[in-house]
């Protein structure tokens, strides 16, 4: 049985994202338990089970659960059938084509909000993709903490917070997948290159430039999105849950 309250604020920090609790406190963090344990495969695309399964393994009522499921259900993640329990969805990727799109826009137009930013704005991001080859990370878990955390960075210091909340949703959405990206040792190296560049591309005030690679940056990323197999999600599965069959 977890420790729930510890397991939750474990999953607030892989994601990167501050857990905000809701009216019902303990169904927020099963919530939250939940997503995380399909966005790392221990509940894997297709994977059945019942409200009994998530309560037992939590160590909760079937009040909070029921309530994470129903909100995981709104949200995409899961599918319920009458008698026949909960399923974790399989990978929409026309979907994802188009929440990549989407990406696509909302970063262009962060890049040219970029013009009437301080040049300090995106010290951060120049500490972290600015760097020699030897400085470089090379955990993927590590590397897509911090994929997510450059192209968030750029929307944030675009300085529309409506803008960035959307961006936000986006990035949840997709990281099921994009995480898969930087099991390839090719994606990383890429990836640091490319951003890097943007940075430079940016100081100058080559702001079109930069909005051209940012575009044939995200849409590579998709490409590879499309090359996922069940194979590939099966060697990135962590070891599943142990009332999965």
């Amino acid at each position: 049985m977890n420790d729930l309250p510890e397991a939750a604020a474990e999953a607030s920090t892989a994601t990167g994202a501050k857990v905000v609790y809701s009216a019902n406190p303990l169904a927020e963090q099963v919530y939250q338990l939940i997503k995380q344990d399909i966005f790392n495969f221990r509940l894997f695309p297709g994977d059945r089970f019942s409200e009994n399964d998530i309560a037992q393994h939590y160590g909760v009522s079937r009040t909070p659960v029921r309530d994470a499921l129903f909100r995981l259900l709104r949200e995409g993640y899961l599918e319920v059938g009458f008698r026949r329990g909960w399923k974790v969805c399989d990978i929409d990727f026309n979907r994802l084509d188009q929440l990549y799109d989407l990406r696509i826009v909302l970063e262009l137009a962060a890049i040219e909000r970029l013009s009437a930013v301080p040049h300090n704005a995106m010290d951060e991001l120049r500490a972290v993709w600015c760097v020699e080859e030897g400085e470089r990370q090379s955990d993927p878990a590590a590397m897509f903490v911090l994929d997510e955390g450059f192209h968030r960075g750029l929307v944030s210091a675009a300085g529309n917070d409506e803008m960035l909340r959307v961006h936000n949703e986006v990035t949840e959405r997709i990281r099921i997948v994009r995480r898969l990206d930087f099991l390839k040792a090719h994606r990383t190296s890429a990836t640091y290159d490319e951003h890097s560049t943007m940075l430079n591309l940016i100081d100058r005030g080559k702001f079109a430039e930069a909005s051209i690679l940012l575009r044939a940056h995200i849409t590579q990323s998709k490409l590879e999105v499309r090359k996922i197999t069940l194979s590939m999600l099966a060697t990135a599965r962590d070891e599943k849950l142990p009332f999965i069959g």
